[in-house]
């Protein structure tokens, strides 16, 4: 395998990596955002109420998501493997 080769598989890799985890991340940081203004306008302050909504956000996309994202891993996982004999 040669450093060109190397260098793109790590490439197409961190690409694959981010854009599954990125609507997870954007979707729950506005919802954390959302909910920061809530508790500054109505000046509550609960621990709860800060965590509960990002962890029922993050479960909600996962479960709408999931199948996108796994979709996403098993054509990188399909291209690498089938993809050995020619790095050799």
């Amino acid at each position: 395998m040669t450093g060109d080769a190397a260098l793109q598989l790590v490439s197409r890799m961190l690409w694959a990596g981010v854009s599954i985890a990125l609507p997870l991340l954007v979707i729950t940081m506005v919802v954390g955002i959302l909910v920061s203004i809530f508790q500054v306008v109505t000046q509550i302050q609960e621990v709860s109420l800060s965590f509960i909504p990002k962890i029922l956000t993050v479960v909600l996309v996962l479960v709408v998501l999931g199948p996108w994202m796994l979709k996403k891993l098993v054509s990188y996982s399909v291209a690498v493997i089938s993809g050995i004999p020619g790095y050799l």
